[in-house]
């Protein structure tokens, strides 16, 4: 009786010129399975670009925390306490800086995008004063003595007019006060734009002026005289 080995051989060897090869090489086959696995129907539930994108993302900043949380002392409890820390920091920041303002209408602008009339800069002037805060009440007393003059017709009210602008105008109009309008205005522009700090005294002279300016009555120009003569 023929073994199972010897059996097995002679099948090969009597099947060995059919259609169906025994073996085949690699790089056939390996490129008819890639040719089989691109075709659409085994990518119809894959991510698509902007989820793949995502899933980097966030291996990517999961590697990044693993990796602080390593380098830093306590592990990742560490590294909470410093976030916590980080976060606490911009929130003081914020809350001494105050919420950022908006852009004025140019960089030496006298006032800001939003109109106020002179009443009411006196009133923030006042107030900032009473709060020790000399630099924003000088700013303030400014705005008061020039949108006064313009509220009283002395000054055309022009958009983006800067400081040394309106205390020169004014001056023309109010020539026993020029001096201490120019004085005034370079005090404004020092603390605006030249990082200087102010003190009591200066808003003091800042306030006296705007009280004087408005008992002050204009001196009418020459043509005006002649034509009044």
């Amino acid at each position: 009786m023929p073994s199972t080995g010897g059996m097995t051989t002679a099948w090969l060897l009597t099947h060995a010129n059919d259609d169906v090869p025994v073996d085949s090489p690699r790089l056939p086959a390996r490129e008819a399975a890639e040719r089989e696995l691109s075709k659409p129907m085994y990518h119809e539930n894959d991510p698509n670009l902007l989820q793949r994108a995502l899933d980097s993302f966030w291996d990517w900043v999961g590697r990044l925390f693993a990796s602080a949380s390593d380098a830093t002392p306590g592990g990742l409890l560490g590294l909470v306490v410093i976030a916590l820390v980080v976060v606490a920091l911009i929130g003081a920041l914020w809350w001494r800086l105050g919420t950022p303002q908006r852009t004025p209408v140019s960089a030496d602008s006298l006032f800001g995008d939003r109109p106020r009339s002179a009443a009411e800069h006196r009133a923030t002037a006042d107030k900032h004063a009473a709060a020790g805060r000399w630099n924003e009440a000088v700013q303030e007393r400014m705005r008061a003595i020039v949108r006064s003059l313009e509220e009283r017709t002395l000054l055309d009210p022009r958009p983006g007019r800067t400081a040394d602008e309106a205390a020169a105008e004014a001056g023309r109009t109010l020539p026993g006060h020029a001096d201490e309008l120019r004085a005034a205005a370079r005090e404004f522009d020092d603390v605006t734009y030249g990082g200087r700090t102010t003190d009591q005294r200066a808003y003091q002279r800042l306030k006296d002026l705007d009280t004087a300016l408005e008992r002050t009555k204009p001196q009418l120009s020459d043509v005006v005289q002649g034509a009044a003569g």
